[in-house]
């Protein structure tokens, strides 16, 4: 009975992924308005896109991937605000407790880089950027993108063709890019 319950929700996770993330989101499109939550599971809001700020996907907090690449973005935060960015978010399929713990273990001294819980993956299925992660993750997860949006629409899109690569999406590649 356990085998064909788990592979029934196995199931519901391709398909839930295939079906988010039909059309991906190109450079001049608008960012949809989506509810994600940080640090407090209890409050969700939009995230705030007028002016230009950095929107990172990755598809799992911990992960070694995405702890090696988003440190990075911590280090180069002051040089990304000096280029006119107003915020830089860090958006995982994860829930806001895994999303804070992640950030507090990568900068525990505190950073203006905002970790963003997208716990249902709306506003990552919104953008065309899941995947099915269930044989390594458990679950579908977002493609590793960074988007440069400027005044809530897509600027500058780079998403890797492998999850586990950091190339295009590195923070030096995105700094270079503005």
């Amino acid at each position: 009975m356990t085998s064909i319950i788990t592979g029934a929700a196995q199931a519901a996770h391709s398909a839930a992924a295939s079906l988010l993330s039909t059309v991906q989101i190109e450079v001049g499109d608008p960012i949809p308005a989506k509810i994600v939550k940080e640090e407090d599971p209890e409050r969700s809001f939009a995230l705030d896109l007028k002016g230009k700020n950095i929107i990172v996907g990755v598809p799992g907090a911990f992960t070694p991937p995405c702890s090696s690449q988003v440190p990075k973005y911590i280090e180069l935060y002051d040089k990304f605000k000096a280029k006119g960015v107003q915020n830089i978010y860090v958006v995982a399929i994860n829930d806001a407790f895994v999303t804070k713990a992640w950030k507090e273990q990568l900068a525990p001294q505190g950073t203006g880089v905002r970790f963003i819980a997208d716990d249902k993956g709306s506003f990552t299925g919104s953008l065309g950027l899941i995947f099915d992660a269930s044989p390594l993750l458990g679950a579908p997860r977002s493609k590793r993108y960074v988007i440069v949006a400027q005044d809530e629409r897509v600027d500058f899109l780079a998403v890797e063709e492998e999850p586990s690569s950091v190339k295009n999406t590195a923070a030096e590649i995105v700094l270079s890019q503005l």
